[in-house]
């Protein structure tokens, strides 16, 4: 047995003997719902994106504390005290608000990938998000999202439920002309809506038959989630301000919903302004969130069948700006965590001597990231992101044989 795995015994045999393994959770660990998901789908692999919306600062997320530029490029916000910063290895620290995430990074759990970019970027909030959730780049637009058309034509198995599910207003990473795509605000909302679909019997023309057809797929989808979530009472609100998603998120989980891909955000990360402060209490929000998740999904057993993935519009500018802030940039490290993680730091992190009109400039296509989620942890290795695949990601997941 490898420090890995002894670790996350230990770790399993302290959680069984804890006294907040209260009843709820042991319902959850033992709920027949969950037990069926796996059963009829293999492991029920699934995706978690968190979108840090506004663009969040990798430079003060995942900080080169050795690098005499990151200090000569923000005098006043770069983190120069030993207690903000938390040591990963001999070059790089994580922002010590991002405290409740060091027991996945203990544990092997938490895997950071630097220096995602893409070519010729664009720094506008709205174009760039619409990059990163259809896979294009500066050269060119794609309509669907990155995930949408492998999911439904690779995945090897139906799909009951539904593909994916944003518990977070805006559905632009789904977009798609097939497959079962939805936004909720809220499950109990979903339970309280009536689901009146006329029967069409088509033929009659081709476009109409098939947006008939989808109505159709979603309306069996809808009706089929509302049966599954009435076997589950809604949760009580976790705090902080991802809280209210992610009661949501484990409500549907525990329903044995079968979705491969869930979307959740958290706002406020545009911090043009009096930076230092905002973005730590906007870290430990995230930090807190991915705490209660990892807990939940421990005593659920469905931890090692979950994957959290991070996502943000572009990074901010490697210099502070007159504001005590930092304004659009480009590149920027995002996070990884889950059970079948393989943990530590990937890529190379820019080069802050050799800036690109004032940007770090990115040394991985973020798409590299996309074709490893599809290609090793959906098992679709035919996806359409092949050209992009980076050997420095290959031993990101590990497996479970």
């Amino acid at each position: 047995m490898n420090r890995r795995d002894s670790i996350k015994a230990l770790m399993a045999g302290l959680a069984a003997s804890s006294q907040w393994l209260n009843s709820s959770s042991l319902w959850a660990a033992e709920n027949p719902a969950l037990h069926q998901l796996r059963s009829a789908n293999g492991n029920g692999k699934r995706l978690i994106l968190i979108e840090l919306s506004g663009a969040n600062d990798g430079l003060n997320t995942l900080v080169p504390y050795r690098n005499d530029d990151y200090f000569r490029l923000r005098p006043t916000l770069a983190l120069k005290a030993e207690k903000d910063r938390l040591q990963l290895s001999d070059q790089f620290a994580l922002n010590a608000a991002l405290q409740k995430m060091m027991p996945l990074w203990d544990a092997g759990e938490l895997a950071w990938v630097q220096g995602l970019g893409y070519p010729k970027p664009n720094r506008s909030h709205f174009k760039s998000i619409a990059l990163w959730e259809s896979g294009g780049d500066g050269h060119r637009d794609r309509r669907s999202g990155w995930l949408t058309h492998d999911l439904e034509h690779g995945l090897g198995r139906k799909v009951v439920d539904a593909h994916g599910i944003s518990l977070k207003g805006k559905i632009g990473l789904f977009n798609s002309s097939s497959g079962t795509w939805m936004s909720l605000r809220t499950t109990e909302q979903l339970e309280a809506s009536t689901f009146n679909f006329p029967d069409y019997k088509g033929g009659y023309n081709g476009a109409l038959d098939k947006v008939a057809n989808q109505m159709q797929e979603l309306h069996h989808a809808m009706s089929g989630l509302t049966t599954k979530l009435s076997k589950v009472q809604p949760l009580s609100s976790f705090r902080g301000a991802l809280g209210p998603q992610l009661s949501q998120l484990l409500r549907l989980i525990y329903a044995g919903i079968d979705t491969p891909v869930y979307r959740i955000q958290l706002n406020g990360f545009d911090t043009h302004q009096n930076q230092l402060g905002r973005h730590a209490r906007l870290l430990n929000q995230l930090a807190s969130g991915i705490h209660t998740l990892r807990r939940e999904l421990i005593k659920a057993g469905e931890w090692d069948n979950t994957l959290i993935m991070s996502y943000s519009e572009f990074g901010r500018r490697a210099a502070e700006n007159l504001s005590a802030g930092t304004d659009h940039g480009t590149a920027a490290p995002h996070f990884v965590a889950g059970g079948s993680v393989q943990g530590g730091l990937y890529g190379v992190a820019p080069n802050l001597s050799q800036l690109v009109d004032g940007d770090p400039d990115f040394t991985m296509d973020y798409r590299a990231l996309y074709q490893q989620v599809l290609g090793d942890w959906f098992d679709i290795p035919a996806n359409q992101f092949q050209l992009y695949r980076s050997a420095a990601l290959g031993s990101l997941f590990q497996s479970h044989g």
